[in-house]
């Protein structure tokens, strides 16, 4: 019998796997002699107490072994494709998508669009259903894979369509039914396209979704990035003021009918919406639980209130402490995205009060890369950063030594803008030295007080920054 193999890349020391003889290079082929589709299939037949897991070895002998352990209990073993198996690409060409409105010339990577349900559970990626099979459905039914999230767009099947480009996008939303019948736990995005699924279509998708409540806890909408590279593409618009205000509107109306009937907002609009409407962001209970960050739903309102408590807490302690703390006179320099500039420049007019020997300027970058239409953190080229720094220097404005950035203006992980310029790249151009931050109040707190911040975790910068039709 034939069967897929998965090859083992690393073995953790003191695993299971380790005490079985498993070794980098062996291949699993089977777990209590069912095959192995993926991670989820992994995943679940490893919950058993008691497993037999077929291994082929390197020389080409299998082994049968016999297992018994505690429940959840994993081998130890990384596989050298994480999914175990392919990714999946978008089958679709929707009307707003981000990766369509890329110049040509960047990496390869950042062309590719993933429309896999399985990243959906993974890492929280959107995920259309348009490439979901019934036997997908049931897996995650039976799995109890969750939270699914979902990008609906518009509930009414032909516009779905029309906006996916897709044929089937209109039927596939039948998932949404079978999701429910299973208690599969979801949280559905609206991409909103001034004139097309705004408006009553909008209204109309929020009343239909309400009927998944409670297992779809929330809905975010968001209006659709829009960048200079559109020739070609369907005609979109940036929403106005006015406009802005009128989709706020109609969503706090819908979240108190929510709140009323089932403890939980459900709908909210994306921070950029209130900006736009010039309108204070709402309260932090009304985020429920910031079920809908990555989505731009929130991360101003989070930052400001653990800024706050991380104010609080340096306010506490006395004077003394406080110079220790940030090494006394020191000159900074902060850049951010034109979306957050006012939040972070609140920010740090605040720690500057508290700690009077300290300066810090705050600069807005301009997306010249991308077109001014593009305002968020994640999108800043290095480029456009070292350029308008660099205007600056030229000016006589005094940067100081250190410029903090935001982990999400670089790639997951790494030290690499979207345009490939390093952070090496900006020190040299800049003269000066660069700290890397975690997108939280706290930690900017922290990096301008502590001249030895270092951001300890990994860049989880996709856990902080999402343009609509676009999750890098």
């Amino acid at each position: 019998m034939n069967r897929t193999e998965h090859i083992i890349k690393e073995v953790a020391p003191g695993s299971i796997a380790q005490e079985m003889g498993i070794d980098p290079g062996d291949a699993l082929l089977a777990i209590n002699d069912n095959e192995i589709e993926d991670v989820f299939d992994y995943r679940y037949l490893m919950k058993d107490e008691y497993v037999e897991v077929l291994v082929r070895k390197a020389d080409g002998e299998e082994w049968l072994l016999e297992i018994d352990k505690d429940y959840d209990e994993d081998l130890g073993v990384a596989f050298e494709n994480s999914l175990m198996s392919d990714y999946r690409s978008c089958s679709n060409r929707c009307i707003f998508c981000f990766i369509d409105q890329m110049p040509p010339g960047m990496r390869e990577t950042l062309y590719f669009k993933d429309d896999d349900s399985r990243l959906s559970f993974l890492q929280g990626n959107y995920i259309t259903l348009t490439n979901m099979s019934e036997h997908d459905v049931e897996r995650i039914i039976q799995m109890q894979l969750a939270p699914i999230n979902i990008s609906v767009h518009t509930t009414n099947p032909e516009l779905r369509c029309k906006m996916l480009n897709n044929r089937f996008a209109g039927e596939k939303l039948r998932f949404l039914d079978r999701f429910y019948e299973g208690h599969v736990e979801m949280n559905a995005q609206i991409v909103c396209c001034k004139g097309v699924n705004d408006g009553e279509e909008l209204k109309r998708s929020i009343e239909d979704l309400m009927k998944y409540l409670p297992f779809l806890r929330s809905v975010s909408v968001v209006p659709a990035g829009i960048t200079k590279f559109r020739d070609g593409l369907y005609p979109l618009s940036l929403f106005t003021k006015e406009e802005a205000g009128a989709i706020i509107d109609m969503i706090e109306e819908y979240q108190k009918i929510c709140f009323d009937q089932y403890g939980l907002h459900f709908v909210h609009a994306s921070d950029e919406f209130y900006l736009l409407a010039e309108r204070d962001l709402p309260e932090e209970e009304r985020y429920d639980g910031y079920i809908q960050l990555e989505n731009g739903v929130g991360m101003l309102r989070l930052f400001r209130e653990e800024f706050a408590a991380a104010m609080q807490e340096i306010i506490k302690s006395d004077q003394n402490s406080q110079q220790r703390l940030y090494g006394g006179k020191r000159k900074l320099s902060a850049a951010t995205g034109k979306l957050a500039y006012a939040v972070i420049r609140e920010a740090a007019e605040e720690v500057c009060k508290v700690c009077p020997e300290l300066t810090i300027r705050v600069y807005p970058i301009r997306n010249d890369f991308f077109g001014e239409t593009i305002t968020v953190a994640g999108l800043v080229t290095g480029q456009d950063l070292i350029a308008q720094l660099r205007k600056r220097q030229q000016a006589g404005e005094d940067l100081g030594d250190t410029l903090l950035l935001p982990a999400n203006m670089l790639r997951s992980g790494e030290q690499v803008f979207l345009d490939d310029v390093t952070v090496q790249d900006v020190e040299r151009a800049l003269g000066l030295t660069v700290t890397v931050t975690e997108p939280t109040g706290a930690a900017f707190v922290e990096a301008a007080l502590n001249p030895d911040y270092h951001m300890e975790r990994e860049n989880d910068a996709d856990s902080f920054v999402y343009v609509q039709g676009y999750d890098r």
